[in-house]
């Protein structure tokens, strides 16, 4: 029997399995890292597909991507369709107008729509209840202007840098060519962005005036017609939303306008998709003919 001493244990394999680097080496073998933003996508959706992550995360992420291939161009509001006050205008006659859109901010134009010299803050109005006469110029911000075509993705960085949340976007000409807010851009990445109105999910339609209301438009079509006392029909369509887009025969547009009933139904804002709020104005009952009565 030979005194030597047994052999030693092998060492392990510096190739073996359980070196973290050569694993991690194989898997970059077998796996090629995406070349572009379509091959990335494919790897989320691959992903999705195996539960790695939900539906939400995959779209966020995707609008994210998306955004660097979008310019402020594709989802500004238009020129005319843009929500101005006119600064030769008396604050009563602001005032409504400010109340029926419920934005926060509003350009503020001087002689032609043309001539934005800033930017009014409705809380700023505030100050100026006490007073009607008060001059509201000292109140106006300065405007941010930014040219159409301008990345998302770099607009979202300039926005959270300086801290503004609207920009009044211009053309080659330097003419007023539309409008784009933070919340149009966020909206890129998570989806549409509940405003003030939306506080309480049950209630879909909000008395704005004597006559007038501001009504979301996923109400449904038989909460509205109880609401109005109008008929409209809810055998093909479940919400006003999808009833005006089959009257205006398009996708609804800010602006576009359908009557019905004695009333008067206004798109005040949509995005690409859908409406999202609409205005009811109900048409002052005509006088009585007191020579007929």
């Amino acid at each position: 029997m030979s005194d030597s001493a047994p052999d030693p244990e092998p060492r392990p394999s510096k190739t073996s399995s359980s070196n973290p680097i050569s694993r991690l080496s194989a898997f970059f073998n077998r796996r090629h890292e995406p070349e572009d933003r379509e091959d990335l996508k494919s790897v989320l959706v691959a992903a999705h597909a195996r539960n790695v992550i939900d539906d939400e995360s995959l779209s966020m992420i995707a609008g994210t991507l998306d955004m660097a291939n979008k310019t402020v161009a594709d989802i500004m509001v238009p020129r005319s369709k843009i929500d101005m006050l006119d600064i030769a205008k008396p604050l009563t006659e602001m005032l409504p107008i400010i109340i029926e859109t419920g934005h926060s901010r509003f350009p503020i134009y001087e002689t032609e729509r043309d001539n934005i010299i800033g930017i009014l803050l409705a809380k700023d109005l505030l100050l100026s209840i006490a007073n009607p006469t008060l001059d509201l110029r000292p109140l106006i911000r300065p405007a941010v202007f930014i040219p159409e075509t301008k990345r998302l993705n770099v607009l979202l960085h300039e926005f959270r840098g300086s801290r503004n949340h609207l920009a009044v976007v211009i053309d080659e000409h330097g003419g007023t060519a539309g409008l784009v807010t933070m919340e149009d851009v966020l909206e890129q990445i998570v989806g549409d962005i509940e405003d003030e109105y939306d506080e309480d999910a049950e209630q879909t339609i909000f008395q704005a005036g004597p006559d007038s209301w501001r009504v979301m438009a996923l109400t449904e079509i038989p909460d509205f017609n109880e609401a109005f006392h109008t008929r409209l029909p809810n055998d093909d369509f479940d919400t006003v939303g999808g009833w005006l887009a089959s009257e205006l025969g398009h996708i609804p547009r800010r602006g576009d306008v359908a009557q019905l009933d004695g009333i008067s139904i206004t798109v005040v804002r949509a995005d690409a998709k859908r409406a999202l709020w609409l205005h009811v104005q109900r048409a002052t009952p005509a006088e009585p003919d007191l020579e007929q009565s």
